[in-house]
């Protein structure tokens, strides 16, 4: 929020007051609330204090009345919920219970893939959709498959000219499509759209 100058006012935490006014949980809510960022990338600040987030998420994690389910629902829109290192009793299950796909991020390291060996087990049963995706140097995809049992979907390139960019820092203004980050993540969010899709049609087969 400081990094970009952006207003205080319209945070996760406004948008969870306004879902507590019958009739705001419309997918125009999100869009509402939503802030820009120097590129027209629409962002939703989360709240600063750990006790804002955490009441402010137990009011928007309600499944497919969320404000943020109805924005994702829509066909020309797509939200990314950023819900950090997640815990069984954290209010942010709920979201990523009513989400397409589940994204697990690690840097393929022995003390990061330890920490997700633990938690691995749990996630897959919050998700229907869980993917794996690397991040930075170290451990080879294959190798952290095999070890792990689980796919690696993606394994982002250490970048750090491109993670300026994108956060925007380094006074560069190159765009993302220029960074190895940026085409590698491109690459990803193409990947994952395309399993989504395939994912849903087989559902909506058997259903059928």
């Amino acid at each position: 929020m400081t990094r970009f100058r952006l207003s205080p006012e319209l945070t996760l935490v406004r948008l969870a007051a306004s879902t507590r006014v019958r009739g705001n949980s419309s997918a125009d809510q999100l869009a509402l609330h939503a802030q820009f960022l120097p590129d027209g990338l629409r962002v939703l600040p989360g709240a600063v204090e750990a006790e804002q987030a955490r009441a402010a998420l137990s009011l928007l994690a309600l499944g497919g009345s969320s404000p943020l389910r109805r924005a994702g629902d829509r066909a020309d829109t797509v939200v990314l919920a950023d819900c950090g290192r997640v815990e069984p009793d954290s209010p942010a299950l709920s979201i990523i219970r009513s989400a397409d796909a589940m994204v697990l991020l690690a840097r393929p390291r022995d003390d990061e893939l330890a920490h997700v060996a633990l938690k691995l087990p749990a996630a897959q049963r919050w998700s229907p959709r869980p993917c794996f995706v690397l991040v930075g140097q170290g451990h080879s995809a294959a190798y952290v498959a095999q070890e792990l049992r689980v796919p690696v979907m993606a394994h982002i390139p250490q970048d750090v000219r491109g993670a300026d960019a994108l956060c925007g820092r380094g006074g560069t203004r190159s765009g993302p499509n220029r960074s190895a980050l940026g085409r590698a993540t491109a690459k990803f969010a193409l990947s994952l759209r395309a399993s989504v899709s395939v994912r849903s049609q087989l559902i909506d087969g058997v259903a059928s």
